[in-house]
C-alpha cells in the first residue's frame, strides 16, 4: 500500500477503537450544534485522534473537520467525518462510519470508510482501484453494476423529509424497479459494490461524501451533485453506476426548486 493509504487505515484504526466500545454507552454525551444536528463527545475525540495522527506523520498537510474546521494549508489537505451517522450512532443503529479522504490540489486521492458495527471498510486510491474487506478478511475488488436503466434499477433515494419538494423523490422511486432508503455513506458504499444503481443524498457537506467519490469512481461509477457537476461542496450528491445518473439527472432538472 502506497503510505498515504497506510495512514488512512492507521487512522481508521485509531476511530474504531474509540467509537466501538462507545456504542450504546448509557452515559454517552450528546450535544446539539448551531445548525440543530447533534455531536457526541466520541465524535470530537475521533477527530482530535485523527488529527494528532496526520500531525505526527504529515505535518504539512492540512486537515477539514466536520466538528474543528480547518487548520493549516497548502495543497493537501486531509477531510474527515468522524462519524458519519451520528443519529444511529447515539441510538445504537450499526449504520455509521468514519470517513477519511486526502485531497490534493482539491482531487480526492485516497478515501477509507470504517463502518466498525457492520464489521467493514471501503477504500480506494486513485488509479489503483477500491476494496472492501469484512471483518478483517482478504480484500476484495469493488465493481459497480451493469444496469443500464432506471426502470431496472435498485435505488436508494436517501431521507424523503429533506428533500424541498418530496415529488421528486416519489419520480425517481416510482420510475425505479426498486426504491430503498439506505442513507449517509452506507447507501453509495451499495452503488460502489454493485448492490444499488444509484444513492441520492438531498442534504451533505463536502466531509460527507469526499471519501465517497474516490471509492465510487474507482469502482467505475460517478458521484456528482444533482446539476451533474463533479463537486463535493454543492450541499447534495449523486452517486450511481454511470450507465442510470443521465436519467436520474434530467428527472432532478425537472424542477429546479427541488435542487
Amino acid at each position: 500500500m502506497a503510505s498515504d493509504l497506510e495512514l488512512a487505515f492507521a487512522a481508521a484504526d485509531a476511530a474504531d477503537g474509540l467509537t466501538l466500545p462507545a456504542l450504546r454507552r448509557p452515559d454517552l454525551a450528546v450535544e446539539t450544534k448551531a445548525d440543530r444536528t447533534p455531536v457526541t463527545e466520541v465524535d470530537r475525540a475521533v477527530e482530535a485522534a485523527i488529527r494528532r495522527l496526520v500531525s505526527e506523520e504529515r505535518p504539512g498537510d492540512a486537515v477539514l473537520g466536520e466538528e474543528m474546521g480547518t487548520s493549516g494549508g497548502g495543497a493537501r489537505r486531509w477531510v474527515v467525518d468522524p462519524i458519519d451517522g451520528t443519529v444511529n450512532f447515539i441510538r445504537g443503529a450499526p449504520v455509521w462510519a468514519t470517513l477519511l479522504a486526502l485531497q490534493v490540489d482539491g482531487e480526492v486521492v485516497v478515501g477509507m470508510v470504517s463502518a466498525p458495527a457492520l464489521g467493514r471498510r471501503w477504500w480506494a486510491e486513485r488509479g489503483a482501484g477500491a476494496f472492501t474487506s469484512w471483518n478483517g478478511q482478504p480484500a476484495q475488488p469493488l465493481r459497480t453494476s451493469s444496469v443500464g436503466t432506471l426502470g431496472e434499477a435498485a435505488v436508494s433515494t436517501g431521507c424523503v423529509s429533506h428533500y424541498r419538494h418530496p415529488g421528486v423523490y416519489l419520480g425517481i422511486a416510482l420510475k425505479a424497479k426498486h426504491d430503498r432508503g439506505f442513507g449517509d455513506f452506507w447507501q453509495h458504499m451499495l452503488v460502489a459494490e454493485g448492490a444499488l444503481e444509484a444513492a441520492l443524498e438531498p442534504v451533505c457537506s463536502l466531509w460527507d461524501l469526499a471519501a465517497l467519490q474516490v471509492i465510487v469512481e474507482e469502482a467505475g461509477g460517478k458521484l456528482t451533485d444533482f446539476s451533474g457537476a463533479r463537486s463535493l461542496d454543492s450541499g447534495n450528491g449523486l452517486s450511481s453506476n454511470g450507465l442510470v445518473h443521465e436519467e436520474i439527472l434530467s428527472l432532478l432538472s425537472g424542477d429546479g426548486e427541488a435542487l
